[in-house]
């Protein structure tokens, strides 16, 4: 009597053996997986087949691609609270997780007409343009854009230079506490820029974030617009 129990497809065989890699914690969130090629040589498949076990785990969650560069295990979203007061490294901190910022680029120019309403100064001012990419745990998870207006904020742009924390330069220039006046949300695609900062495909979902930070005297010193890579943020409201 011969043996007709089906037999498991390679490829699934493949996703499982991986599966148990990363439930016995061979491969840490953020780590990247071996090529195609090793993965290849150690099941003895081609490349074809490794591909589709991969494609398998990505499927789940489990697993990211990024063109050029091979396939990650994906990291557990990041909490992060949007309340009166967003204060970055301690979001991060209360989420248990390592924050760092990295300075993209810092410069002077006029603002828009759109920049200019946003805070209430005239079109054309001058503000200083602070780009930067959040990352938790070392992995990016957000890329933003902070303009604060000159007239207001004497010392900034050098500030920028000594800190990359947007708290401690306001608290350079005199400015102790600021509090969040407003906040806008917005469901966006990654251009090619902004999925390279962030290490994601162009055209992936992000969330936009468009928000308003005032003084104790309830004036604008700063608008901000920032984009979350949406599989590595959970954003939560704060009333």
């Amino acid at each position: 009597m011969s043996d007709t129990a089906p037999k498991t497809p390679v490829w699934k065989a493949i996703a499982a053996a991986l599966r148990l890699d990363l439930a016995e914690g061979r491969y840490a969130p953020g780590d990247k997986l071996p090529t195609e090629a090793a993965l290849a040589e150690r099941f003895g498949v081609n490349r074809h087949t490794v591909r589709h076990g991969i494609s398998a785990l990505v499927g789940e969650g489990l697993v990211r691609t990024r063109r050029g560069a091979g396939a990650f295990v994906a990291a557990t979203p990041t909490d992060y609270a949007i309340g009166k007061r967003v204060r970055f490294h301690e979001n991060l901190i209360a989420a248990g997780r390592r924050p760092e910022k990295r300075v993209i680029h810092l410069e002077e120019r006029a603002a828009s007409d759109g920049e200019a309403f946003a805070l209430n100064i005239a079109a054309g001012d001058r503000v200083c343009v602070y780009q930067g990419l959040s990352l938790s745990d070392g992995q990016p998870i957000a890329l933003f854009e902070s303009l604060f207006p000159l007239s207001r904020i004497i010392g900034i742009f050098d500030a920028f230079k000594q800190t990359s924390s947007v708290t401690d330069a306001l608290a350079l220039c005199g400015i102790a506490d600021f509090a969040r006046a407003s906040t806008r949300l917005t469901a966006v695609r990654a251009d090619a820029t902004q999925a390279l900062h962030l290490q994601v495909h162009e055209g992936d979902p992000l969330l936009r974030s468009s928000s308003v930070n005032v003084d104790d005297t309830k004036t604008a010193i700063e608008y901000g617009r920032t984009y979350f890579a949406g599989d590595r943020v959970t954003l939560t409201i704060e009333s």
